[in-house]
């Protein structure tokens, strides 16, 4: 499977963080700057697959950095991901060169969607089947079988399988899976996790907890 290289300029840590590690639990390689002219000197030394672009930026606003990144290439997806969500704003960032616009606060995995639905259009999407076992989930069709059996889940433990999908075998803490499933803002019940990943062991019939074991203190696994 091809893995993408993202861009995320963003001058917020707490975003950029989520961001990334949202990005990188997805599957794609994932690279940080956190002002203008930083990521324009990243852009230069290597040129992503795709770029998140804050607006509000120190040094090199961020309407300017996407004026320039799209001098040097035409066809790279750009995002804006900023605060400032009138129309007029997203006309303004659109017309800089944006491919698309996306307000906060926002969604995880509305901003997943976007980002493979830009990389679909501009060829760099990664393998949209994941598999692991008998376990196979289509990320576009958001079917998912066990041994050729359907299995019917809500959209929560879909998203929840994903994340754990996209890093098989690795521990992914209750916090990365809020951050991503339910959104960076999240101030609910933790417990949430739990509840939505003992449907998911049910559904799928894991009665052992030998495909989705919890890591007591750590997190959860796939596998």
């Amino acid at each position: 499977m091809r893995v993408a290289y993202i861009l995320v300029v963003d001058d917020e840590p707490s975003i950029a963080d989520f961001v990334q590690m949202a990005l990188q639990h997805d599957g794609f390689e994932v690279v940080v700057a956190g002002d203008g002219p930083s990521a324009l000197e990243r852009f230069a030394e290597s040129e992503p697959q795709l770029v998140i672009l804050d607006w509000m930026l120190p040094g090199t606003d961020g309407l300017e950095v996407c004026r320039l990144m799209r001098r040097r290439s035409r066809s790279l997806p750009i995002l804006m991901l900023t605060a400032r969500g009138d129309w007029e704003d997203k006309v303004q960032g659109l017309d800089s060169g944006a491919d698309d616009y996306l307000a906060k606060p926002f969604k995880m995995q509305e901003l997943l969607a976007r980002v493979r639905a830009l990389l679909r259009r501009s060829g760099g999407e990664p393998g949209r089947v994941l598999s692991f076992e008998d376990v196979l989930l289509d990320t576009e069709a958001r079917r998912v079988t066990r041994a050729g059996r359907n299995v019917e889940l809500t959209g929560r433990e879909f998203e929840l399988l994903e994340a754990l999908m996209r890093s098989p075998g690795k521990v992914v803490s209750r916090d990365a899976l809020l951050s991503k499933v339910w959104g960076y803002d999240f101030d609910g019940n933790p417990n949430v996790v739990e509840v939505h990943l003992s449907a998911l062991r049910t559904k799928l019939g894991d009665t052992d907890r030998t495909l989705l074991r919890t890591v007591r203190g750590v997190g959860y696994a796939l596998g």
